[in-house]
């Protein structure tokens, strides 16, 4: 990998505004131009596997045209952008083989032009590529290290001395993860944090549950973070909240999944392939190693709380089949990096589908979103009834 780091002059107050961008040049030689309001300092490096660069920035106002970003040029083959996490935001290029930085640097604005950051890429070998990955493995560490949204390093609350279960919704996708796009623009990570707000409003009404939120804003939060979070604080359920896309655009309606080794079924199996690969959309380098964990004490919360995710998500279709569309066998599993804490019940809920026109207007319905609320609520009270008896009453 190769790191750049340039450090410029203090920020003027407030987030500076990246108003345009843009990919020009040819497959040997190209670069990347972001129009900006002011000055600032960048880092950028190379990741593999599939091949792409990352650019590092402070928190960006990103008031780019609709549509930028899905076509590139040259070594680029598009790009994405958002926040990565609180005061940064972060650029991904995908591109189409190994490459390396030739330059990064941030041009002061000149008369009537904006202040620019370029990044220049040029063509290379994979040899090559892979001598700049392992002689900065140190920087690239440093540089995907993300703050994480998690508990004081405190032994998590004991769940028995609670006077309310507590219920984590995660809005999924966000920041630089945008999730899908709807042909007319709308963004998954905006539908499911509206939902999840809304959701969070319904259940606190009730005054029988607590609830936290993974995130609250438009920042990017990886999988493992999400998790950690619902075991952090202890969580007595988890409620991942997506919204699904197909490419005919034909199928619509909600879904509801739970974690399985084994998918359910050939869709399900694919939309947790997509749904896995947030963090890598996000430029993050994914080597950890799988939770390898074989405690016996753990593997049997495990399986007891794979029936408790199960007896939910059961009880939930019912419920949200009374207010929205569901789709066919709408009770389907598949392996979920979101959902695999093994010892709090997990479930994902796709609310629809953003690649149809229908299920769109629901999406972005608040009348539609308060209904489907509601029947969520009272599934979740209704889980919860049998552990806690006041909540029946």
């Amino acid at each position: 990998m190769a790191l750049v780091c340039l450090a410029a002059g203090a920020l003027a107050e407030g987030a500076p505004v990246a108003t345009d961008g843009r990919v020009v040049g040819d497959d040997n030689r190209t670069r990347f131009v972001l129009d900006l309001s002011g000055e600032v300092d960048l880092s950028a490096f190379t990741l593999a596997e599939p091949y792409r660069v990352v650019i590092d920035l402070p928190e960006i106002d990103f008031r780019l045209p609709s549509g930028t970003g899905s076509t590139g040029r040259g070594l680029v083959s598009d790009w994405r952008y958002g926040q990565f996490a609180a005061g940064r935001s972060r650029i991904v290029l995908d591109v189409t083989g190994p490459v390396k930085i030739d330059k990064a640097f941030v041009l002061p604005a000149v008369e009537d032009q904006p202040a620019r950051m370029v990044l220049d890429l040029l063509k290379t070998t994979a040899a090559a590529f892979e001598e700049d990955l392992r002689k900065n493995q140190l920087a690239r560490d440093s540089a995907n290290e993300a703050p994480v949204q998690k508990a004081d390093q405190l032994p998590p609350p004991d769940r028995s001395k609670r006077e309310k279960p507590l219920i984590v919704i995660d809005a999924g996708h966000g920041g630089v993860d945008s999730g899908t796009i709807s042909a007319s623009g709308i963004l998954e990570k905006d539908i499911v944090l509206a939902f999840a707000k809304k959701l969070q409003e319904r259940l606190e009404q009730t005054g029988k549950v607590a609830v936290l939120l993974t995130r609250t804003d438009d920042t990017f939060l990886p999988l493992g973070a999400r998790v950690q979070f619902g075991r952090d604080h202890a969580a007595d359920l988890f409620l991942s909240i997506h919204a699904d896309s197909e490419h005919e655009g034909s199928v619509r309606g909600a879904t509801v999944y739970t974690l399985s080794d084994k998918a359910s079924d050939r869709e399900a199996a694919a939309l947790a392939a997509k749904e896995n690969a947030s963090d890598l959309i996000a430029g993050l380098d994914l080597q950890q190693d799988a939770d390898g964990v074989t405690d016996i004490l753990v593997d049997l919360t495990r399986r007891e709380t794979r029936n408790f995710s199960a007896a939910f998500a059961n009880g939930l279709v019912g419920d949200l089949a009374s207010a929205t569309r569901m789709i066919k066998n709408p009770r389907r599993s598949a392996g979920f990096q979101v959902l695999r804490a093994h010892d709090v019940p997990s479930v994902l809920v796709e609310i629809g589908y953003l690649s149809n026109d229908q299920d769109e207007k629901l999406l972005t319905s608040d009348e539609w979103r308060s209904r489907v609320a509601d029947a969520v609520t009272q599934a979740v009270l209704r889980f919860f009834g049998q552990k806690y008896a006041y909540l029946g009453k």
